[in-house]
């Protein structure tokens, strides 16, 4: 864990260790055992509940980026969510699917089944179903970013509420180059649509909820990737559809830092709370 995020990382960590001992469930499997043996990659599927301290929250669902073959729920995603409880609202931080397992669109399937999921246990959760925030970084901004279409691979191909705001951090819009190199990896025998084909901007029709995301001018990672393609091109299709959005673009915010501390960033979340509140409340 970088020196960005170590602080809120512990505090994240420690919390659920309390709230552990107070006999709170703090982990859930997504999917069923029946499901898990039609499809060994769903076992892996999890999240991590912090409940909100007051009844009838708002929730965030939070995704973090990965390294092809592992996620970074630790440096990204207990951070942020440590974040958000302490600013009031429940969140549930997902381990989705990774390669070799994101053959056939399987992130996608998840983040539906999670939010599927916390709309029909809502009062257990202790959660509003509606108004949820979506908040992904880098390539799991991307994978958020495709599900607050409404087009035919988001969330109303999966009978779900929309989401009240898409909350980002150094999303990946494109995967450029990669794209084939994911398909050969994964989807070789299959033709079909895949998510690594398509980018956040393609998808953003009048009808996209309210964004908020930044990046860095410093971020080497969407550099390799085309930087016009990334944050940019997000901006550019929000504006051309007239979605209400804030973007930030700072001089000094590497890629893969959550939130943010020690660099331009630090306090973005403050400031993307309120943008969630503004077009929620």
């Amino acid at each position: 864990v970088s020196s960005y995020v170590a602080q809120d990382c512990a505090d994240g960590l420690n919390l659920l260790i309390r709230n552990y001992n107070a006999g709170v469930q703090i982990t859930y499997k997504l999917y069923s055992e029946q499901e898990i043996a039609e499809d060994s990659s769903r076992n892996n599927v999890e999240f991590y509940y912090y409940p909100a301290s007051t009844p009838d929250a708002k929730y965030a669902l939070v995704l973090s980026g990965n390294i092809f073959n592992r996620t970074a729920e630790l440096k990204e995603c207990i951070s942020t969510a440590y974040q958000l409880h302490q600013k009031g609202y429940a969140v549930f931080v997902m381990r989705y699917r990774a390669y070799p397992d994101n053959d056939n669109n399987g992130p996608m399937e998840d983040i539906a089944r999670a939010v599927k999921y916390f709309t029909g246990h809502a009062q257990q959760f202790g959660v509003q179903p509606e108004n949820y925030a979506l908040v992904g970084f880098s390539s799991g901004g991307q994978l958020c970013g495709l599900f607050s279409s409404d087009k035919r691979y988001g969330y109303k191909a999966y009978d779900v509420p929309k989401p009240g705001a898409l909350l980002m951090g150094y999303p990946v819009n494109d995967f450029a180059e990669l794209k084939p190199v994911y398909h050969v990896l994964a989807d070789l025998a299959s033709y079909d649509w895949k998510y690594y084909w398509s980018d956040i901007s393609g998808g953003i029709t009048p009808d996209f909820p309210p964004t908020y995301f930044w990046y860095g001018k410093n971020d080497v990672t969407l550099k390799t990737l085309g930087y016009p393609f990334q944050g940019p091109a997000v901006r550019k299709a929000l504006e051309a559809n007239s979605v209400p959005c804030e973007v930030h673009v700072y001089e000094n915010a590497p890629h893969a830092i959550g939130t943010g501390n020690g660099t331009d960033a630090e306090g973005w979340m403050t400031e993307a709370v309120a943008f969630w509140e503004q077009h929620t409340s």
